[in-house]
């Protein structure tokens, strides 16, 4: 019996992608992500001030339905004026208020249904602080714009892998003070939910590492595994999650270990993010899931050290957008 075709989805909205840091790399890199994708799509236009994107043909517009068309000769550009000049590599705070109202209006319109995901260039998370800006980063402010009904979580992809922290910008001491039976169920159940809803894997399979050296070698090297981990897997294996574990870590991201899972959830930041960035460092992609928006993101920071110089590579903003555009799709057809 032949299966019936998928319905054809209407035509995609375009994205929505923030300026970021004005003295970084961000708007740089979007004006040659631009160039890499004009021909082929996903069309994107950019929040911010267009004197961030160094001359690249572009055309102001008053609301993403011009986009789509714009696209191939021109980046769209929703205008949001700074404050003050920029100077590259040098942050001034007087540009955190358009900053953070990029952010504001990329979620508004994805909301709305005006852009099919949001995808933020990176932030100086001190200067934004220094300001008043409550939240210790992208993640837990995109949170309280588009809650999901859960918390938020980071997943880091690259290279087929998927790799989520379970404690994230913590010290590795208060990381494993923090490591809780409910804290790994938590981050388990919205990676499963996850994948299902947003990258259409129908039966997640989740593979857990060990907090310490060989997983513990049963207690005589840490008792984490025994005491916390395990018990976290059965409780969601419980839940019909098929969730293994806990692993080795240094051996969970082999080429034949990635082959047996759909994510692997590290303990600890370093653990999840250093094979990704290995793999692909230049094509590694921020997803944060458990939001009521998709939202993608590049793998790296606002490189204040080389901005203006022409030297950024767009690679990771490239896949941000890519994937950004499928995770939309499938959630596009998902919907009722």
């Amino acid at each position: 019996m032949t299966a019936s075709p998928l319905p054809a989805l209407p035509p995609a909205p375009p994205l929505a992608l923030t300026m970021g840091e004005p003295a970084g790399i961000g708007g740089e890199i979007a004006a040659r992500a631009w160039a890499a994708l004009r021909e082929t799509g996903p069309a994107f236009l950019f929040l911010g001030d267009p004197s961030l994107l160094g001359g690249v043909p572009h055309q102001v517009v008053e609301s993403p339905a011009a986009a789509t068309a714009i696209f191939p000769a021109a980046l769209p550009v929703l205008p949001l004026p700074l404050a003050a000049p920029v100077r590259p590599g040098r942050p001034d705070p007087r540009n955190a208020p358009p900053v953070i109202a990029a952010i504001e209006r990329a979620v508004a319109l994805a909301r709305a249904g005006e852009v099919g995901a949001v995808v933020t260039n990176p932030i100086q998370k001190s200067v934004l602080t220094a300001t008043g800006f409550p939240h210790p980063g992208h993640t837990e402010f995109l949170a309280a714009l588009a809650p999901g009904g859960g918390p938020p979580v980071m997943m880091l992809t690259a290279a087929g892998l998927r790799a989520v922290p379970v404690t994230i910008h913590q010290s590795l001491r208060s990381a494993i003070e923090s490591l809780t039976v409910e804290r790994i169920v938590t981050t388990g159940r919205a990676t499963a939910e996850g994948l299902r809803r947003d990258f259409g894997i129908a039966a997640p399979r989740l593979a857990l590492a060990g907090l310490n050296p060989h997983a513990g070698e049963d207690g005589t090297m840490g008792t984490e595994e025994r005491d916390i981990i395990a018990p976290a897997i059965a409780a969601l294996r419980a839940e019909g999650i098929d969730a293994r574990g806990p692993y080795p870590a240094d051996t969970l991201f082999t080429p034949q270990a990635r082959a047996g899972y759909d994510a692997a959830l590290g303990m600890y930041h370093d653990q999840a993010l250093i094979p990704v960035k290995t793999l692909d460092m230049h094509g590694g992609v921020n997803v944060t899931l458990g939001l009521a928006v998709v939202r993608t993101s590049p793998d790296h920071g606002t490189a204040l050290d080389i901005a203006g110089q022409g030297r950024a590579d767009p690679g990771s903003l490239v896949a941000a957008l890519r994937l950004a555009a499928e995770l939309a799709a499938h959630r596009r057809r998902e919907s009722p």
